[in-house]
């Protein structure tokens, strides 16, 4: 570790309340008071890392100093994308501050400061009716939070300053602290209410309030800034007392509980921000596993600061007396190996990590992969559908008036709106630009007219994130580049969309030149870790020429032809023979180029034997010849997938497991034994004389017997429901009985033995010994499924794990492969209704799009097939890489596909879900065509007529245009829609 604080680093003596370093890591910024008003002051970031960079006097350390504030700074923020830098202060603004790409360097009025960068403010948000203590950018920068000593969090959209998101009122003090959810869930605040509050982003309400570790607080601090962990499992707060103690509370995401804290401070803690990357490292030396932790820095009134491993029960680094006063803001670089904090003395500290220290980052695909495992992947999809529909104009009046009823189910309580009348003076708010000046008189008549502050416009110059700033002796390495970036001539590093020089350019080989050339050096084969890349000395004024291989492609002259053309052998080729060879050669040079290695053959020779192939080698050889004597140009065939060898037994195969024949047996129907309501089926075999046997079944009904028959087979399965009764016996035969016991059908036979039984109201479903499916409903008299066997959904191996009948007579069959069946009587076939390993299942993104306040199915046979205690959707990165439109299309297939199946099996809640689901991605992802065919789908024909196609004005019992009703709102929601909206709902109020 190496701990340093830079002298030159000041605001010419005044106090620094706030620090924050750049995501690329070549500046940070500070924001403090100067003379007469607010300073915001950005730092080069070189000097402080190198030595021999800070003596160099040709190297700025100052690059830009902005004075724009009226008032003292208390946050800089900079934007996780590095394109702005908001700052916050006592004038009661926030302002974002935007790098001018064309702006030339300048002085500071007033001082001998030159401003080597020109950072300019893109935007000024006024809201807060005073001092603004703390920023934070949410993930991916959608949305910009502030909070203000008016007790009030105000969040900003951020593609559409200065447009107002929410108003978050609830603490009765001064709100000093703000931190997101590292996947955007929550946003948290801390107060001086003595609560500590988490409200939600899906509708901006609050989560929750924890009072309790901070009830024995006395006195107060300037900030309470805390933090969410990087796994976002842990809120550490500020200003927390255990015992009398000054603690930092550690408040866990699992019920927000709060029964952990760091302690060891002398003062209240001011500070807390998290170590931004997720690290890694060996804890205990004895165990072999890395353990995943997190690092948080936590800084105090008592001058200290102290640097925590969660993995840890003891610090990991504690300064004492690091400053003359308090600590009021901590940074760490986007690497996790450098933090810089700051102190109300207007001196500022730099430590440096080491990897041994601290342990290894994990990658961001790692990170990425851990936190939609943990919460699942929504926020973006969300995020700039909100921006994308910020950025539209409504046109039609029913969405208008949509919007309007939404924007009442929203509305704040009466407390919010009494405060909101009571914010306004003489009819208007204060912070809103007015159209007249502000003239007020003085009691001696003199004219006094208030100044406004105008921002400027947004410049054409703007860029969208600045550059990492260089000078011509440094070198900086990237936290993310393994390789430094080396700067001749410039001050700028040459980034994306700047033509780079010709000798830094990869140039193709000259006609003719061969692998051999010595501007290549191709490495030994024998090492490894050696690469195939050139090496030219930083003195040779000449670079390296990379040459692609091309020995492979090369088409080969008249004298190569010559050098390579064989002796003329004594057996003569036959013209077809030669055709023949011809193609083969071309064959090959196909496969070459397409880039499939060609595989060394070997001949398969009898073990022991040397001399020719065998007779059936040879033949095989002739049989590839003449399948390439073709006349069509040979193409390269992609690699075919092994070919899946089933066999599919005949009935006969199949043997199901049947149940065993008990002397006696009891089935519980309906209910719990011996309670009301309860019926239960007895059986009884071998009953009566010693010459003939009869087998008895009695039904009883609330502990009394209700009808009892007898068989003349042994009974091996009954089953029932509070309409009908079926009973299976020894030869093969099944006989029915209704509520009362009366036999209402003659008793049927089958091929072989029942092996289940299963019945739901009027509908029963035997499966025999042999695989043949039965379905029979006993209402109508007439059979549903006949005789349809199992082996053409499974092998020999295959074994039935689960069945059931829904109330409609569909039976679902589950197997051992994890697949389960059921028989489409329309389609006269085997229907696949889910497979547990399918990859559009594991793959789909749709949870995003669920209804709001769930995550999960609703229940039905559909639900109980895709009970996963794995969340589906986190094996996407790994099984479909990072396209994109792979993944929609796959979202977009297992959601069609979740539709028809819930049409099979006749679920009416779980079609009307996922139709629901279907639509709200359709409209998210922007698929017109499909939504198009939705909507006339459930709205049908205006006019009837005899030509018109048939149109059912129900599915499922559900009515579609009351469905339409449901899915307009959904369409609606999205201003990218409108006209859609308008055309279906004006035709459905026509109807």
């Amino acid at each position: 570790m190496r701990l340093l604080k830079p002298n030159w680093v000041s605001h010419e003596g005044k106090p620094i309340f706030s620090i924050d370093i750049h995501p690329d890591g070549s500046r940070f910024a500070t924001g403090g008071q100067s003379d007469d008003a607010g300073n915001v002051v950005i730092w080069n970031m070189g000097p402080v890392q190198d030595e021999e960079v800070e003596k160099d006097e040709n190297i700025p350390k100052v690059l830009c100093q902005m004075d724009d504030h009226l008032a003292c700074v208390n946050c800089v923020r900079w934007s996780h994308s590095g394109k702005f830098l908001a700052s916050g202060g006592d004038d009661k603004l926030i302002m974002i501050w935007q790098h001018s790409k064309f702006a030339r360097p300048s002085s500071v009025f007033g001082s001998n400061i030159v401003n080597v960068e020109s950072w300019r403010p893109a935007s000024t948000l006024r809201g807060h009716l005073g001092d603004v203590l703390d920023l934070a950018w949410s993930p991916q920068d959608i949305w910009l939070a502030s909070c203000s000593v008016d007790n009030t969090i105000i969040v900003w959209n951020v593609h559409k300053f200065p447009e107002q998101v929410a108003t978050l009122k609830g603490h009765s003090g001064l709100v000093k602290g703000v931190t997101w959810d590292p996947v955007g869930k929550y946003l948290a605040s801390q107060s001086d209410d003595k609560t500590l509050k988490v409200w939600r982003t899906l509708d901006w309400q609050q989560e929750t309030c924890v009072a309790e570790p901070f009830k024995e607080c006395g006195g107060t601090t300037h900030v309470l800034r805390l933090n969410w962990s990087p796994d976002g499992h842990y809120i550490v707060s500020a200003h927390a007392m255990n015992n009398s103690g000054p603690t930092a509370q550690i408040i866990e995401r699992d019920g927000w509980k709060a029964t952990l804290d760091f302690v060891g401070h002398r003062k209240a803690i001011t500070v807390v921000r998290f170590n931004p990357q997720i690290l890694t490292k060996k804890i205990k030396k004895d165990s072999g596993k890395s353990q995943q932790y997190s690092c948080c820095a936590i800084g105090s009134k008592d001058r200290s600061l102290s640097i925590w491993l969660t993995a840890l029960r003891r610090p990991l680094v504690v300064t004492h007396d690091l400053f003359n006063s308090s600590i009021m803001d901590i940074s760490w670089s986007q690497n996790g190996l450098e933090l810089m904090c700051c102190s109300i003395d207007g001196s500022v500290a730099y430590v440096n990590f080491t990897q041994e220290e601290i342990g290894h980052a994990l990658s961001k695909q790692e990170v990425q992969t851990l936190l939609e495992k943990i919460y699942g992947k929504s926020l973006p999809l969300q995020s700039n559908l909100a921006a994308n529909a910020a950025s539209q104009i409504i046109e039609s009046a029913a969405l208008f008036n949509l919007q309007q009823k939404q924007k009442e189910k929203e509305k704040f309580n009466d407390l919010e709106s009494k405060s909101n009348s009571s914010m306004k003076v003489n009819g208007e708010t204060p912070f809103k630009p007015r159209d007249k000046q502000i003239e007020t008189k003085t009691a001696d008549g003199r004219r006094r007219i208030t100044p406004i502050f105008l921002a400027p416009q947004p410049e054409i110059g703007f860029e969208e994130a600045p550059l990492p700033f260089t000078s011509k002796k440094i070198e900086f390495a990237s936290s993310e580049r393994q390789s430094s970036i080396q700067i001749e001539k410039q001050d700028r590093v040459t980034g994306p969309g700047i033509q780079s020089s010709p000798s830094q350019s990869l140039q193709s080989p000259p006609p003719g030149s061969s692998l051999g050339s010595q501007d290549c050096k191709t490495p030994s084969t024998s090492d490894p870790h050696k690469t195939a890349e050139a090496k030219t000395p930083a003195s040779s004024a000449s670079t390296a020429v990379f040459q692609p291989m091309k020995a492979l492609e090369k088409t080969p002259t008249k004298s190569d032809k010559s050098k390579s053309t064989p002796a003329p052998s004594t057996t003569t080729t036959t013209p077809a023979e030669k055709s023949v060879e011809d193609k083969q050669k071309e064959y090959h040079r196909a496969k070459l180029a397409s880039g499939l290695s060609l595989k060394r053959k070997i001949d398969d020779r009898r073990p022991g034997k040397v001399g020719r192939p065998r007779k059936a080698d040879r033949e095989a050889k002739e049989a590839e010849r003449a399948a390439l004597n073709i006349s069509q140009p040979i193409s390269t065939p992609l690699a075919p997938d092994r070919e899946i060898v089933r066999h599919v037994p005949v009935p006969s195969d199949l043997h199901l497991p049947v149940p065993t024949i008990e002397k006696s047996s009891n089935k519980q129907i309906l209910g719990k034994a011996g309670a009301p309501g309860s019926v239960a089926l007895e059986v009884e075999n071998l009953v009566g004389g010693s010459t003939h046997k009869l087998h008895k079944v009695r039904c009883v009904k609330d502990g009394l017997v209700a009808w009892e028959q007898v068989m003349t087979s042994k009974i091996n399965a009954v089953t029932g429901s509070s309409h009908v009764y079926g009973v299976s016996c020894e030869n093969h035969s099944v006989s029915f009985f209704s509520e009362g016991g009366r036999k209402t059908l003659p008793t049927v036979v089958l091929n072989s033995n029942v092996s289940i039984l299963k019945c739901t109201n009027y509908h029963v479903m035997a499966i025999t010994r042999k695989g043949s499916l039965y379905v029979w409903n006993l209402q109508s008299r007439c059979a549903v499924i006949k005789n349809e066997c199992l082996a053409s959904i499974m092998t020999g191996s295959d074994k039935v794990e689960k069945t059931s009948l829904t109330a409609d007579g569909i039976p679902v069959i589950s197997l051992s492969n994890k697949k389960s069946y059921t028989f489409s009587v329309e389609m006269a076939t085997w229907v696949l209704v889910n497979d547990r390993e399918d990859t559009l299942q594991l793959c789909s993104n749709h949870h995003g799009c669920l209804p709001s306040g769930s995550f999960n199915m609703v229940a039905g046979p559909l639900a109980s097939l895709q009970a996963n205690p794995d969340r589906p959707g986190h094996k996407a990165a790994g099984m479909l890489g990072s396209s994109s439109e792979l993944k929609q299309t796959a979202t977009l297939s297992h959601l069609e596909s979740q539709v028809a199946v819930c049409l099979n099996i006749k679920s009416a809640s779980e079609y009307r879900f996922w139709l629901l689901t279907y639509v709200r991605y359709l409209v998210q992802e922007g698929f017109e065509t499909q939504l198009r065919e939705v909507c006339n789908d459930l709205l049908g024909p205006l006019y009837r007529s005899k030509k018109s196609p048939s149109w059912q004005e129900h599915v499922l019992g559900l009515n579609k245009r009351d469905l339409l009703r449901e899915i307009l709102p959904i369409v609606g929601s999205n201003l990218r829609w409108q006209r859609l909206y308008t055309e279906y709902q004006e035709q459905l109020e026509s109807v």
